[in-house]
């Protein structure tokens, strides 16, 4: 009988047994130099569907890339069944750089972000005038985040029949954010498609709005016929009702080179991941002021040094303003919408 304890040697050893066609475990990664690029158009509970060359496949997540996650938008490469028959069913082994994230999270207090977009150029923010009144905050937080992915934002204001564009216009004229301002009879005639179609060729577009403002109506109007998305209808003032667009998708723009990303209805943006500091960057005339502010500082203190650059004639009030005002939105929760 053998006995174990602190004085066994090798042969008292329990060993597994290596049965044949095991491979020894290494922590040797494969590189996949063979991997083929995809660019990734939606994910459905662990099902990621990428465009490959002239088709679409079908991938799952290898499970080397452990709790990194792939999101629309990404470029990745993939390895396995590349055919995109029914039924098969590729890997993704390695999800590129990304060159611009949009991120939220679930509220201010939720500590996890939330990539929900990659790769894109632009963010087009979808409002309506009225019928549902417009949220600036909510705007104001979307910009904040685009502005801390490295995005461009772009304001899509829709029903100018209900009501007039100027005021909401006026509030972001500083910041000189582009727009595109259509009515409701424009959108039902395609017209209203044509005025954004401008802004998106030749980039990766990432829509957003919150629920009945028209942004699923408006995407079918910018995509092939064939991948149009049903628009549901969604009560204007509750926000209640059925809202067809559950998950982000990647849908190529008709009658130019550009890409299009619906993203689902929001109703908060949370910005508990975005580091304040990190807003100043899309503020180029204020930046150089804050060489002389305090350690830490919020810029919108009493010793913040944007005062007197501004004071001095470097730069506009109103572009300090809009910045302090982003950077307040932050601090705003849902209730404040």
């Amino acid at each position: 009988m053998r006995r174990y304890g602190k004085h066994t040697d090798e042969d008292d050893v329990r060993v597994r047994p290596n049965r044949k066609g095991n491979r020894p475990r290494s922590s040797i990664r494969p590189k996949h130099e063979d991997a083929v690029e995809g660019f990734v158009l939606t994910v459905d509970r662990g099902r990621i569907t990428c465009l490959v060359e002239d088709r679409t496949v079908v991938a799952m997540k290898a499970r080397e890339l452990g709790r990194k996650a792939a999101v629309v938008g990404d470029r990745v490469g993939l390895v396995g069944d590349l055919s995109g028959d029914k039924d098969t069913l590729a890997r993704i082994v390695r999800i590129e750089e990304r060159a611009s994230v949009l991120r939220r999270t679930a509220d201010d207090d939720d500590p996890y972000e939330r990539v929900v977009v990659a790769n894109a150029d632009q963010l087009a923010i979808v409002t309506a005038l009225a019928d549902p009144e417009p949220r600036p905050r909510l705007i104001d937080r979307c910009l904040v985040a685009a502005y801390d992915g490295g995005l461009e934002p772009l304001l899509v204001l829709t029903k100018s029949d209900l009501a007039p564009a100027g005021p909401l216009l006026e509030t972001y004229a500083p910041l000189g954010v582009p727009y595109v301002v259509t009515s409701r009879e424009e959108l039902s005639k395609g017209e209203a498609a044509d005025l954004v179609r401008e802004h998106l060729d030749g980039r990766v577009t990432a829509f957003v709005g919150h629920s009945g403002v028209g942004k699923t109506t408006l995407v079918n109007e910018l995509v092939p016929e064939g991948r149009r998305r049903i628009t549901g209808r969604v009560n204007a003032v509750t926000g209640r009702g059925r809202h067809t667009t559950t998950s982000a998708l990647a849908l190529p723009l008709e009658g130019g080179d550009g890409w299009v990303i619906d993203t689902p209805g929001v109703r908060s943006f949370g910005l508990n991941h975005v580091d304040p500091s990190r807003v100043i960057h899309a503020f180029p005339d204020l930046e150089p002021g804050t060489v002389d502010c305090p350690r830490a500082c919020s810029h919108d203190e009493q010793d913040c040094a944007l005062d007197a650059w501004v004071a001095e004639g470097h730069a506009e009030p109103a572009r300090l303003y809009s910045l302090r005002r982003l950077l307040a939105a932050r601090e705003r929760r849902e209730g404040d919408y």
